[in-house]
């Protein structure tokens, strides 16, 4: 197994770090992966069908996501690809969210973001 360096995947692009986050609350397929993103409290993410897929592609060439098994109730329409965090993905997502913590501390220590 490869071991792979979080730091050289920092800093994350925004919308890698809102699907990171939303898979770290559990496999999603790609449609309820972009209905959860646009209903994301803060931000709204309106990526379309195209872009989610490439970014998924891209996540997984990454090592940060993989394929995974999809609940067996699912009787109605197509079959759907469900997507997790790695490992890896864990610990990225974790050192990005650490990241930005400190970034918000220097704001707030420099007063341009409230406590």
């Amino acid at each position: 197994m490869i071991e792979r360096d979080t730091d050289r995947m920092l800093p994350l692009r925004p919308r890698i770090f809102a699907i990171l986050l939303e898979l770290a609350e559990g496999p999603r397929h790609g449609y309820a992966l972009m209905r959860a993103l646009q209903e994301a409290p803060g931000e709204r993410w309106l990526l379309g069908p195209a872009t989610l897929y490439r970014t998924l592609k891209q996540m997984q060439g990454d090592g940060l996501i993989t394929s995974a098994e999809g609940p067996d109730d699912e009787s109605e329409g197509p079959p759907r690809r469900y997507y997790k965090l790695s490992g890896f993905g864990k610990r990225v997502t974790a050192a990005e969210a650490e990241r930005m913590r400190g970034l918000v501390a220097r704001a707030e220590h420099l007063r341009l973001a409230g406590r």
